[in-house]
């Protein structure tokens, strides 16, 4: 059994319906158990009791939310105690060239300072999902394809050895 965490802040609930389309992709993969909440329903140590972490945010200037970069602020106190983790990310923002890669990168930055694992795809977005506004049919796909790659690399690393 592995637990997974998606994370996300929305305000329009565009990165919330990722959100959601990230744990149906996750849901897909037997043996997993997949909670969604709200940054503001998540202190940082509770990511601790999970075996992978999903990151979604809006694009603000470039990178996440600042609600998400509180979270990963508050995550200094547990620094090396996530290593191994399976992580991953997703954006969206409200133009094409509105910056996010850059916030999935930020995401994705903090989580390989924590020493967490992160597996790309040769496929789609290779740092993660990204919509711009609601998603579409491509960034629906993705979110989905993100959900089971976490859900099965999880699965893998925590099986005994």
């Amino acid at each position: 059994m592995a637990r997974i965490l998606i994370c996300y802040y929305s305000r329009t609930h565009h990165t919330e319906h990722m959100a959601e389309a990230v744990a149906r992709g996750a849901r897909q993969v037997e043996g997993v158990e997949v909670d969604v909440k709200q940054a503001g329903q998540v202190k940082a140590a509770d990511w601790l009791d999970y075996d992978a972490l999903i990151i979604g945010s809006p694009t603000y200037y470039g990178t996440m939310a600042a609600e998400l970069k509180a979270l990963f602020d508050e995550s200094v106190a547990f620094h090396g105690k996530m290593e191994g983790k399976v992580g991953g990310a997703f954006a969206s923002s409200a133009n094409v060239g509105g910056g996010n890669e850059t916030t999935i990168l930020d995401i994705l930055n903090a989580m390989l300072i924590h020493g967490m694992v992160i597996q790309g795809s040769s496929q789609g977005g290779h740092y993660g999902p990204v919509a711009i506004g609601d998603m579409d049919a491509r960034a629906r796909e993705e979110c989905l394809n993100l959900g089971r790659r976490v859900a099965r690399l999880a699965l893998k690393l925590a099986e005994p050895a």
